[in-house]
């Protein structure tokens, strides 16, 4: 299980601040937000962070990482 939390732009308009999923990657990650409704513009520029470490969407996932989505400033 992967925690996910938002932050900036892309929590106040999804209204959502964390969130649980089964994902083995960040790209997977990112698809199942859109699937919630999130914009995928907001997406597409955010800042990924894995545990605290800059990270890209091909980044591969381990069960209990803590994915942080950011909207740029």
């Amino acid at each position: 299980m992967i925690t996910v939390k938002l932050y900036g732009l892309i929590r106040i308009e999804s209204g959502i601040k964390e969130k649980q999923l089964e994902a083995d990657s960040v790209k997977e990650v990112l698809d199942a937000l859109k699937d919630c409704g999130i914009d995928h513009r907001n997406l597409n520029g955010c800042i990924i962070l894995i545990n605290g470490k800059s990270v890209n969407k091909r980044k591969k996932l381990e069960d209990g990482d803590t994915v942080v989505l950011m909207s740029p400033v």
